[in-house]
């Protein structure tokens, strides 16, 4: 490891990251920014709690008389999983939602499953026609830039939205924890609807009818109109993945598909081979730096996780090239091939820095998510 790369004294963050800063003490940016969330929810206290129980009482109301009174995103994995659960055991009635953009696992599909059937909740799915999800796929790989999985996240948003306006909910529960994930600096990870289209576009073949996508206006109005909240829980709560993952594998016989984000074939291929392998970035450094500095992990440990290869998975590569219809040459064309990055191509990103004052109050009412607020409308920081 190079002398002059700098890792913060108390995650694995370190100097490679655009815009990151340490302070005197070698703490860096990003774990001050946990910090402050940390303290403006509350999480993991009596208070933290307590707000929590306010809010799903505010859903109860809301959705008085109303078959569901809130919409849980699944994806069979351990996070959304354990929130659905938790869903029920508040007395709240979900309707649960999942976006299958055909590359799920069996062991994703089992999970989905099970967790729902023991749980006796409805499910609302949106399956987007194979040959046009994989022609999306296609055309991120050609366009090289590193979000090759951002349509599946776009589409399971806009997916959330639809579910609710459908059935008249007027609040999204999402499984997301900034203490075991922590907030991923954007340098590396941007997503939009504009951005999906504009990729779309100038490399896919197909028309776009199927595909869930969020565009402005559509998120407009789902914020502003509709006025649907997106509620993440476990900001709130002291949540332990590992624990999560016990719980559900002695209730609901749920198995574990390997890693972090690997319940999908498209998220699995993303981040344990085309990404490590065509830009040298591997996003375990976010949930390892957030272990580390959540101290379910020492930093020694994390560190020493993160130092270790990523194991590729050779049979994942040729279900890549097969599915998507690339030829050796043409896969090894796309992996050598030219980077490039958001910043290429036409995205919202502007419009989100305009309406800053809007959404900071959108995220102070929990009408969009204040992970977004911190990531997509601030000018980014190149340095």
């Amino acid at each position: 490891m190079s002398k002059e790369l700098k890792i913060c004294s108390r995650c694995i963050y370190d100097s490679l990251i655009k815009g990151i800063t340490f302070d005197n003490e070698g703490v860096c940016n990003y774990c001050h920014q946990v910090e402050k969330l940390k303290l403006e929810y509350k999480t993991g206290s009596p208070q933290g709690a307590q707000d929590l129980e306010i809010i799903i009482e505010e859903i109860k109301r809301a959705g008085k008389g109303k078959k569901y009174d809130c919409v849980v995103g699944v994806s069979g994995g351990t996070d959304s999983s354990f929130l659905l659960a938790k869903a029920v055991e508040w007395g709240l009635r979900p309707l649960a939602a999942h976006y299958d953009n055909t590359w799920n696992t069996s062991i994703s599909t089992e999970n989905i499953r099970k967790v729902t059937s023991k749980l006796g909740v409805d499910l609302f799915t949106i399956v987007v026609d194979n040959k046009e999800s994989d022609d999306i796929f296609r055309s991120f790989l050609h366009a090289g830039v590193p979000e090759f999985d951002c349509p599946t996240d776009i589409a399971l948003a806009e997916t959330l939205y639809r579910a609710a306006s459908k059935h008249k909910i007027s609040y999204l529960l999402e499984g997301h924890s900034f203490i075991t994930e922590g907030v991923s600096p954007m340098s590396n990870n941007y997503f939009d609807g504009k951005y999906i289209e504009d990729i779309h576009n100038k490399y896919g073949k197909l028309t776009m009818k199927t595909f869930p996508n969020m565009t402005f206006f559509n998120f407009l109005k789902w914020t502003l109109f509709k006025r649907i909240r997106k509620i993440r829980p476990l900001w709130y709560i002291d949540y332990n993945k590992e624990a999560a993952r016990k719980y559900l594998e002695e209730t609901f016989d749920w198995k574990y598909y390997g890693g972090h984000h690997m319940e999908n074939r498209s998220s699995a291929f993303g981040l344990s081979v085309y990404l490590p392998t065509k830009f040298k970035i591997d996003n375990r450094k976010w949930a390892l730096a957030a272990s580390a500095r959540g101290g379910f992990l020492s930093r020694e440990e994390a560190l020493a996780i993160y130092n270790s290869p990523i194991e590729e998975n050779p049979e994942l590569i040729e279900y890549v090239k097969k599915r998507l219809s690339l030829s050796d040459e043409e896969y090894d064309q796309i992996i050598t091939g030219q980077k490039r990055s958001f910043r290429d191509f036409k995205t919202y990103k502007k419009r989100f820095e305009l309406l800053r004052p809007l959404f900071h109050i959108l995220a102070k009412a929990n009408l969009v998510p204040m992970s977004f607020y911190i990531k997509y409308c601030f000018p980014l920081d190149e340095r």
